[in-house]
């Protein structure tokens, strides 16, 4: 995927705004500074424990202009439906999206539905574009990544992964794990409005926070160190990918943020994160560092170092 979209599309739509490949366009016009955003979702099944393709098709669009610093102001929505598609699905994800609009306070102003015949579509697929205003209070620092910065992450690791899996194959656990699919406005824009030391955010959604991680590091000149045993994952996350051999660092996640910030102000953030909902199991995993660069490290528990490769393929296709 990585090659497709550098090799063929990059290098045919050139641009400066594209060319960054980062979760939103940054735009000016006529003096307004602004994010936009598309994205396209064909997760299966469409309803999962914890969400479904609407909710999930809003709030990974919000999330992508809010880690760029932006005020998500209004969505696009469009529906491509397989003939014969049951109108009490249709309904409840319509309601989803609905609903999760409102819980981030943007509005989904347009749109487009399309009807396929049976067989050219499985089901519903949907996509979303925003835009969205910058700056969220301080904005984003305008100061390059440098050694001795922190990583911190907002919550735990490889719920939406799981979630979507056990629903897809029909897998049952003692514990309810549900998709932390939700919307990271409110908590940005909180974190942002406080501090003026956040350099760099981004949602680790396909192929988890390895991807993202290693794709920050690439042919730059700093590295990455993470801490095995800060990274947080729920118990019941971890004992499914102990047993199916999966790496919560390789998971999606859809209600999560990942943050470089100045190391003196990185404990004020992660209190800050702890204090919102959505970031009660914040934590600090991890330090940019001078060693290794473009390389990312991982403390192992028993102090030994190995390096995370970036994914090869999408350990789970469809997740969002």
């Amino acid at each position: 995927m990585r090659r497709l979209i550098t090799e063929l599309f990059v290098s045919r739509f050139n641009n400066p705004a594209l060319s960054e490949l980062a979760d939103a366009a940054l735009l000016e016009v006529n003096g307004s500074r602004l994010a936009f955003s598309t994205d396209s979702h064909v997760v299966k099944p469409v309803e999962f424990p914890g969400g479904d393709i609407g909710k999930l098709s809003v709030c990974g669009t919000v999330n992508d202009l809010a880690v760029m610093g932006a005020r998500p102001l209004c969505l696009s929505i469009g529906f491509i439906l397989e003939e014969g598609l049951r109108f009490d699905l249709l309904e409840r994800v319509v309601a989803s999206a609905a609903e999760a609009a409102q819980a981030a306070g943007v509005e989904i102003v347009t749109g487009d539905t399309k009807v396929v015949a049976k067989g050219e579509c499985d089901g519903i697929f949907v996509n979303t574009a925003g835009i969205g205003l910058r700056p969220l209070g301080h904005g984003l620092s305008g100061e390059p990544i440098v050694p001795g910065d922190v990583i911190l992450v907002s919550g735990t690791l490889g719920d939406h992964g799981i979630a979507v899996l056990s629903a897809r194959e029909g897998l049952t656990f003692q514990t309810n794990i549900e998709s932390d699919c939700a919307p990271l406005n409110d908590l940005l824009e909180t974190v942002l409005s406080k501090s003026a030391g956040v350099k760099w955010m981004r949602d680790p959604t396909r192929s988890g926070v390895a991807a993202v991680l290693t794709e920050l590091v690439e042919q730059k000149p700093f590295g990455i160190i993470i801490c095995e045993t800060a990274i947080p994952v729920r118990e019941d996350v971890h004992a499914v990918c102990e047993l199916l051999g999966f790496d919560p660092l390789y998971l999606a996640n859809e209600g999560k943020v990942l943050m470089v910030v100045e190391a003196n102000d990185s404990h004020h953030v992660l209190e800050t994160l702890r204090k919102h909902p959505l970031g009660q199991n914040a934590a600090i995993i991890g330090t940019i560092t001078a060693e290794s660069p473009g390389h990312v490290r991982i403390e192992t528990t028993v102090g030994s170092l190995r390096r995370l490769q970036r994914p090869s393929g999408e350990l789970l296709p469809r997740i969002c």
